[in-house]
Parts: structure tokens; sequence; C-alpha cells
């Protein structure tokens, strides 16, 4: 193009300053936009902890040490994998409102996952005899009432059912080229009764309750699986380099390869069969690095299972978090860069060791 001569004009001072401002907001709309995009480098840090607090006597002074160690930590959010009670205590209205008010402490969102201790559980004798279903129904009610995580700043979720109602507990968000899932499979089982005998086992449960049980399983099982789908292929369309699973119970993985006991061939164990197989076919398909998060067994691990197969999936990692008696949480630093993704690390609280 060539140079034109204009002819000078008189602007008002306060129009350079509007522009500036304008320009300014367009840079910083144009960086949000360029951070949410796909390959982008950005590093941050999330939260993960579960099983806890149990016998309050225990407990109740180890989890303000546990909050302030994760408040005073680098972390964007937290994910909390189940049980906010023990597995022998009653299922009372107020176990799910002081676990509302445990996760409000966090200064960042809290993400809450379903555990078994909560609902799935609730039949037995001693922990008040409650019908299951009707435990998870009220989780859902006062634990899934709007579409927010917990804490005290709250971030917005997406859900597989609207707020109250049937898996309003599988919960999505995105951040950083990870997607992250939780998903309601809590411990015994899944929920999915094997025998008469178990059924009525200290426990305050009908045959027709059991009945219902296990077709609430059954469809559950299928909205769960339909969701880690869904999980998946939002991954592969936005080209993102990681997903993280995050569910209660511990499905699982050890094989006589590397363990004497075949868990997988565990008949208390079966309700996690279909859900695995499905994760081993998305890992496989999936370019990027899949995290499998689980509390229940209480005991820190990390490791590559080989989830049945001939040889590992090089890109599926489980972590197992702490439980109560042990007070503690692990720190996920995400590197999208890297060729891991994910780095792992156990955070000791002081004083609750």
């Amino acid at each position: 193009m060539h140079a034109m001569s204009t002819p000078v004009l008189n602007v008002p001072r306060s129009f350079f300053h509007g522009a500036v401002h304008r320009f300014s907001a367009a840079l910083f709309l144009l960086a949000g936009m360029t951070a949410s995009m796909p390959g982008y480098a950005q590093r941050f840090s999330f939260g993960l902890w579960g099983d806890m607090p149990y016998a309050k006597a225990n407990d109740a002074p180890k989890i303000p040490r546990l909050i302030a160690d994760m408040n005073a930590s680098d972390i964007l959010f937290s994910i909390y994998d189940g049980d906010i009670k023990d597995g022998s205590s009653k299922c009372t209205d107020d176990v799910y409102t002081d676990a509302i008010g445990m996760f409000n402490t966090l200064k960042r969102p809290a993400v809450y996952i379903p555990g078994d201790n909560e609902w799935t559980d609730c039949h037995r004798l001693n922990n008040g005899g409650y019908d299951a279903l009707e435990r998870l129904d009220h989780i859902r009610k006062t634990m899934f009432s709007d579409n927010r995580s917990f804490g005290r700043k709250r971030m917005p979720l997406q859900h597989q059912g609207r707020p109250g109602e049937k898996y309003v507990e599988n919960t999505r968000f995105t951040h950083g080229g990870i997607v992250f899932a939780g998903i309601n499979m809590p411990g015994s089982n899944n929920n999915k009764i094997s025998s008469a005998a178990e059924c009525g086992q200290k426990s305050a449960r009908t045959p027709e309750q059991c009945e219902a049980g296990n077709q609430e399983y059954a469809e559950r099982d299928e909205a769960n699986i339909a969701w880690m789908h869904e999980t998946f292929a939002q991954a592969r369309k936005s080209r993102f380099r990681g997903v993280v699973i995050v569910v209660q119970a511990d499905p699982g993985f050890d094989i006589p390869e590397t363990e004497e006991l075949d868990e997988r061939q565990d008949a208390s164990r079966d309700g996690y069969t279909r859900f695995l197989d499905k994760l081993v076919e998305e890992t496989r398909d999936f370019q990027g690095q899949v995290l499998f998060v689980h509390g229940d067994t209480h005991f820190f691990k990390l490791d590559k299972p080989l989830l049945r197969q001939s040889s590992m999936l090089p890109n599926f990692t489980r972590l197992e978090t702490f439980g109560s008696p042990n007070a503690h949480w692990v720190k996920v630093s995400v590197d999208v860069k890297s060729r891991a993704v994910f780095s792992i690390h156990p955070m000791v609280v002081k004083g609750n060791e």
C-alpha cells in the first residue's frame, strides 16, 4: 500500500485513553482464549484426598491441619474421592452437612465424588439400617443441588444429570489441556449384590431392596460407562494431553503377574469388570496420558497395573490416595509439554504422621 497524506485531526485525549483500554482488554481476552487452546503450555497443580474423617475422636484434630496445608499450597482445586465417614457409623443427615462444611473451609474449589460409606453401606445395621438408595437420593439432593463445586471459591461443573436427579454426581470439567471426570463408582462391589446370603448379612435390607439395588447398579454402570466414553471423546476432539478419572472404589488391579491374588477374578469385585474393560479400550485409543484415581483401601499407591492385558498400558497410571488414619493428601503437577504430563507428590502433613 502507498502512504496517503491526510489532514491532521484534533482528537480528544480521552479517545486515546479509551483506545488503550480497549486494546488492553482485547489482549487480555486473547490471552484467555489462548490459555484454553489445546497444546497450550500451561503448568498447574491440583490436590487429591479422601476417606476421612473416620473415627472423629482420632481424625478430628488432623483435618484442620490437612486443610491448612492444602490452603497454603499452590493447587488450583482439589478432588475428594469419597468416604466422608467410616463404615461402621450411622448415615444420619448431619454427616452430609458436616462434609459440606469441611469442603467449604478450602480456599479453592473442591470437587466431591461419593463413596460407599455414605450410601452403598448404609443398609448395615451398625450404619442405622437405612435404605441405600434413599441415602443416594439424599446425597444427590443435598450435595449436588447446583452446578458448582464446593470451596470458598467455587467453579462450574458439568453434570451428567440435572441437580438433585439421577447421575448428577457424575461430574466433568477441563483445565489446561486436561479433562477431569468424577464418577460414582463406590466400594462394596459398586452396589452389586452377588448372592441372597450377602443380601441379609448384618443388614436391614429386604430381598426386594437387594433386587432394586442390583437394578440400580446395572443402570448406573451403563451411565458411568457412557460418561467415561464422552470424557475421552471430548479429550480426543480437543486434542487434550491427559484424562483424569476419579472414583472411590479400588476395583482390584492386582493380578497373578504381580501379586498372588488375582483380584479381577474375585466375585466380590465383578461389579467393576465392564467399566474396566471399556476403560482399557478407551485408553488404548487415546494418544495422551490417563490418570485413574481412587481411594477405598487407604494406602498411597502409584503404579501401572496390567488390567488383565498381556502387557501394560504405557499411558495408564493408577493412583490411590491416602485414607484414615493417614490424613494426608496428594499433589499432582501438570505439564502438558512433558512426556509423562502428570507428576505425583505425596504430601505428608506435619503433625498427622
